[in-house]
């Protein structure tokens, strides 16, 4: 097939376009991003996959395509958009094509607000580790699937199985018929913990085999969940943690008498990696070959990303956006440092709106006084949106609880300052620049 991707440098659409082009099809795209920086990573990852990029101006168009897939995030006044409907192309969206996939295979969907990106790309990794030559399509990079011209967020296997992110931020995951789900926990992020509930629950009854669910999260035991099975740390279950050792960056926990070991720190992490060895489990893999290889999972990218670790000063980048994962990612450092400076980057004017509140109390709570928080101004995209909101306004209601924080204009100005801290931490989503601003930050400590 010959496939265009419009908006092709988003995590998501790479994902399918490279996942597709390591499959044999003819796949071109293109992206505003890559028009302002022609030199971007992924688009060199991407031309060494073969796949042909286009200015974003309707120039990559022509009538031998099959069809053409968009980004939801490309508006229908775009010169793409245009073009493709002047030649009568089929039309198709990110999550329209995403479910066509998963009816192809026999599909594992892993959901939940936090964390699937990790526990996918784990579960991707442990299969793949396991001799089972799973596919995988994802939103986050496995760092031992980069390679040249895979930028991670994909895996082509030889098997008829498919490991998805099957992310809720756009409604579309209720068209998913998977045979398998996992549903990792529910809070707010895109939607209301209510609409979010309700879709998880259309996910179960369109899961046609086994669901998996955290028995610890208080939303979703209130959804309808079926005949799920559970894995938990602190309630009773099927896959229950015991015996848990927290250190500063790894974890050591037994279930059901067998011993494992996570090489990730956090609570937040135990809980991915008990989905996998709950949901291997149950495929009858034995406790003790996933014991085996688990250890050797070292994670995704902008998921606690270390950039310096010396002794005297740890640098750390994450991709934590919403308060269910800030909170993580902060009770994750406690256990590392006393001294910890978050900076971060809130993304999107309307994922802040609707998020508000939760960063404003999550921060509040999570702050120590011997930490600081400073905020970047809201990152932009591009697109249609009102920006009636800023990062002054979740300052001023940090500030409100006696918490310290600081609002910069720009990322520079922090390197004026002369106060240092132990730890420093920089979180945000969608910005890839983030992790170049914590390597500056390592390397001018």
């Amino acid at each position: 097939m010959r496939i265009f991707f419009s908006g092709i440098g988003g995590s998501g659409v790479s994902a399918i376009a490279g996942f597709m082009a390591e499959k044999g099809h003819f796949i071109a795209g293109s992206d505003r991003l890559f028009d302002l920086y022609s030199g971007h990573p992924l688009r060199s990852c991407l031309e060494e996959n073969g796949v042909r990029i286009f200015p974003q101006d309707g120039q990559g168009f022509d009538r031998s395509f099959d069809f053409a897939v968009f980004s939801t995030s490309v508006e229908k006044d775009n010169p793409d958009f245009r073009k493709a409907e002047m030649l009568e192309i089929p039309l198709k969206t990110r999550p329209e094509y995403l479910a066509e996939i998963v009816s192809a295979y026999r599909t594992i969907a892993v959901a939940g607000t936090s964390g699937k990106s990790t526990t996918s790309g784990m579960l991707a990794f442990l299969m793949q580790r396991l001799g089972l030559m799973p596919n995988f399509i994802g939103g986050g990079r496995v760092k031992q699937f980069r390679t040249l011209r895979n930028s991670g967020n994909y895996f082509a296997g030889g098997s008829d199985t498919l490991i998805i992110e099957a992310c809720e931020s756009d409604g579309t995951i209720v068209n998913y018929k998977p045979v398998y789900s996992l549903i990792l926990n529910l809070d707010l992020d895109h939607h209301s913990i209510a609409q979010t509930g309700r879709m998880f629950e259309q996910l179960s009854d369109n899961t046609s085999g086994l669901v998996l669910a955290c028995a610890d999260d208080e939303n979703l035991l209130a959804c309808n969940l079926g005949q799920a099975r559970y894995f938990s740390i602190y309630s009773d279950s099927d896959y229950q943690a015991r015996d848990i050792t927290f250190y500063p960056f790894r974890t050591e926990f037994s279930v059901n008498g067998q011993e494992f070991k996570l090489s990730m720190p956090g609570e937040c992490n135990l809980y991915n990696g008990l989905a996998c060895i709950a949901f291997l489990s149950e495929l009858g893999i034995s406790s003790d070959a996933i014991a085996g290889v688990l250890p050797d999972f070292s994670g995704i990218e902008r998921r606690f990303d270390v950039h310096r670790n010396d002794g005297k000063y740890l640098v750390i980048d994450d991709y934590a956006h919403n308060p269910h994962k800030i909170h993580s990612l902060m009770e994750a450092m406690k256990k590392v440092s006393d001294r910890v400076c978050y900076i971060f980057q809130p993304h999107g004017f309307g994922p802040t709106r609707l998020m508000k509140e939760g960063y404003i109390e999550t921060f509040a709570k999570g702050l120590r006084n011997t930490d600081q928080l400073i905020l970047l101004p809201i990152y932009y995209a591009g697109g249609t949106a009102a920006k009636d909101i800023s990062s002054k306004d979740l300052a001023e209601g940090v500030a409100a609880s006696g918490r310290p924080v600081e609002v910069i204009a720009a990322r520079a100005v922090f390197f004026n300052k002369s106060e240092k801290w132990d730890a420093y931490v920089v979180l945000g989503a969608r910005d890839d620049s983030l992790s170049d601003f914590a390597q500056e930050i390592a390397e001018r400590l």
